[in-house]
């Protein structure tokens, strides 16, 4: 007789690889959550990391900031410095202007003539005075004109009070010499 094999080998047969694919699933959901996992917490470690990063920058920076900030204060030292040695050194340059102007007022004047104020504006010195005769008067701007250190005379006002006197005011201009010319200052 023939042999039949009676037993539900199909209905097995598609137990088995139901179960067998149930594995599989189990098994490729087991191996995707370790894989996102891992990647998770590789990029928590990543993010971790540029934190660390990002938190030792911003204190360099702010060491940077500072002595920027000392350098900006040092610098603005420096140009005030540099500024009051500027302004010594003009007036040590310009000292002995005011006695170069005395010696020259003393040795332009002529005779007759007297000086009743004198005024210094910088450069400009005005000059009142009291003079014999306008003669005088012109003969004294001949003298500043010829001067080292005055220049440019420029007669304001003459008025006369008498006949044998007359009041005047003239402005002048102090001329400035390098301290190469004419020796010591």
């Amino acid at each position: 007789m023939a042999h039949i094999n009676l037993l539900p080998w199909r209905e097995n047969l598609r137990k088995k690889r139901q179960k067998d694919f149930g594995m599989s699933v189990v098994l490729a959901l087991i191996l995707t959550g370790a894989a996102c996992g891992g990647v998770h917490f590789y990029i928590e470690d990543m993010i971790s990391y540029q934190e660390e990063r990002n938190s030792y920058l911003g204190q360099e920076i702010a060491i940077v900031d500072k002595k920027i900030k000392e350098i900006k204060d040092l610098e603005k030292q420096k140009a005030q410095l540099i500024a009051r040695m500027n302004v010594i050194q003009s007036l040590q340059g310009s000292r002995p202007q005011i006695v170069h102007l005395f010696d020259e007022l003393v040795s332009t004047i002529p005779d007759g003539t007297f000086l009743t104020k004198v005024i210094q504006s910088g450069d400009l010195v005005t000059m009142d005075g009291v003079a014999e005769s306008n003669a005088r008067v012109s003969s004294y701007m001949r003298n500043i004109e010829l001067s080292k250190w005055l220049g440019n005379p420029s007669l304001q006002v003459i008025t006369s009070t008498d006949k044998s006197k007359g009041t005047f005011i003239l402005k002048s201009k102090q001329i400035s010499r390098n301290n190469s010319e004419g020796g010591q200052q």
